[in-house]
């Protein structure tokens, strides 16, 4: 990956804040923005990694954390890259015992996140979910 940024997607509210989103008043998802190289990896992989470090089949709720914003998620930015978080999803369908309740659209506005969530991993220790190692290539 190039660079990645935490933020707030998919919801009604401009320029929301934590606290917004945490009150369920913008609508918003937490997300994160994935700048890659394809030449280096390539969105399958992102795909497969991002259905594989969460539960695609829990409605609002990933881990511990409970919410809206803790909806499972895909924004795409072409329709080739919704044509294949969709197939992603069906994989990973055919995989699981439980309906994938992702939600795959349209890329809407990023608004980045307060500073102190960026990075969070690295500035903390604490990691959400298991960060594999993507290695090179696909």
């Amino acid at each position: 990956m190039t660079a990645t940024a935490v933020g707030y997607s998919g919801g009604h509210t401009q320029d929301p804040t934590y606290e917004i989103v945490c009150d369920h008043a913008s609508g918003h998802a937490e997300t994160v923005l994935v700048e890659f190289d394809p030449a280096v990896i390539g969105y399958d992989r992102l795909l497969s990694v991002f259905f594989r470090i969460h539960d695609p089949t829990t409605v609002d709720r990933q881990g511990p954390d409970i919410g809206d914003q803790y909806r499972s998620a895909v924004f795409t930015f072409s329709p080739a890259q919704e044509a294949a978080a969709r197939e992603a999803a069906a994989r990973a369908q055919a995989k699981l015992q439980r309906p994938v309740v992702t939600k795959i659209s349209g890329a809407a506005p990023f608004y980045l996140a307060e500073g102190y969530h960026q990075q969070y991993a690295e500035r903390t220790g604490h990691h959400g979910c298991p960060v594999p190692n993507l290695g090179e290539g696909t």
